[in-house]
């Protein structure tokens, strides 16, 4: 007997020192929802002492309107059975004891103790869950609007490169068409066509003129550069070009240079060039049997390091390898052909370059190299 009372003893301070240590929130309530055991994780999470709360109602760590309707849902629960949240479980809010409310996970287990009915509940803070969430979606937000942007400036500084020739053959042919009319002794039609054509000459002129300045304005943009850590760009690239990624079967590797830590570049702008070319690479091992994306960083050369994008896809047809950072060419059926070359001109824009080559294992290598802190700059 003696023995049994001591195994007894034994297991209960053993089961009190897990619990004890267990991160999450442990309450437990009678089937009045008044509090008979509240964990140390709990006093952490709420602020309240286990003898501030004892034998209280377990509404008093709920914010308003869950404090006002428990004791209801506890009494509607005894009359029916019916069940909301016991083995069920959701997402709601609690209250500290300094008034604020934060986000939680709560579980809800029922036992019985002979006659006794009593409730325990899990409480997970996901305080912390839900400021990360946040925080990517800012940066998915960030990102696209940078992307806009920066997709505007180049299909304009493009489009402002192919209508330049074609407006000065307009100027040139209506100069030359002018020139061929001849004399008009007089003769008012023929004084106005020549009027017209040196007019539309001019106004083409004026057009070739316009489209100068905007590719002007568009190739002297600054970027807000700044010493940024090379393994924040990568893991928020990572993350906001990786969502959904599980589900199409992605392994995903990152090595990162111990070697590198600062480059002194726009870190937005930067992110964006990774998420381009990590999504590229995802839909390029759409169809492949390996699906095996790395990202790495590598010091070298000198005052620079390689950032690399490495795909286990379909490949790059040879004849589109040099044009690839064209504007307007694509390897996609449904591609407009402007990422690669926004992110030759970020990264051009950097004093770095941009290149791919083939996968030793099949696939694509898209690889780029940044300035580090301390170098030249």
């Amino acid at each position: 007997m003696e023995r049994l009372i001591a195994d007894a003893a034994s297991g209960a301070t053993h089961l009190r020192s897990i619990l004890a240590t267990v991160p999450d929130a442990m309450i437990v309530i009678d089937e009045h929802g008044l509090i008979i055991s509240f964990s140390a994780a709990a006093e952490k999470m709420f602020g309240y002492a286990e003898s501030d709360v004892m034998g209280e109602n377990v509404s008093m760590l709920m914010p308003s309107p869950d404090r006002e309707r428990h004791d209801q849902y506890l009494d509607h629960y005894r009359k029916t059975g019916e069940r909301k949240i016991i083995g069920i479980g959701r997402v709601t809010t609690a209250r500290h004891r300094d008034g604020y409310a934060f986000p939680i996970e709560l579980a809800i287990g029922e036992a019985r103790i002979g006659e006794r009915r009593i409730f325990t509940g899990f409480i997970h803070d996901i305080s912390a869950r839900r400021q990360a969430e946040s925080r990517l979606r800012d940066l998915q937000s960030e990102l696209a609007h940078v992307g806009r942007v920066t997709e505007m400036a180049s299909f304009a500084s493009s489009l402002a490169h192919e209508l330049n020739q074609p407006l000065t053959a307009i100027a040139n042919y209506c100069e030359a068409a002018r020139d061929l009319v001849p004399d008009a002794n007089g003769d008012e039609a023929i004084i106005m066509l020549r009027e017209a054509l040196g007019e539309a000459a001019k106004e083409a002129i004026r057009a070739g003129q316009i489209v100068q300045r905007l590719r002007e304005f568009v190739r002297h943009g600054e970027s807000a550069r700044a010493p940024e850590a090379i393994s924040r760009i990568v893991t928020e690239a990572s993350a906001l070009a990786l969502v959904g990624s599980r589900e199409q079967g992605i392994e995903v590797q990152i090595q990162l240079d111990s070697d590198v830590e600062n480059v002194f570049v726009d870190r937005i702008q930067i992110q964006q060039v990774l998420t381009n070319l990590i999504r590229n690479a995802v839909d390029a091992m759409a169809e492949s049997d390996l699906r095996l994306l790395t990202i790495r960083t590598q010091a070298g050369p000198a005052q620079y390091v390689t950032v690399s994008v490495e795909d286990t896809g379909c490949g790059i047809r040879e004849a589109l390898v040099s044009r690839l950072f064209e504007p307007f060419v694509t390897s996609k059926k449904s591609g407009m052909g402007i990422g690669l070359s926004i992110c030759r001109t970020i990264i051009e824009a950097h004093e770095g370059r941009i290149w791919c080559e083939p996968n030793d294992g099949g696939g694509t290598v898209f690889r780029f190299t940044l300035p580090v802190v301390g170098g030249d700059e």
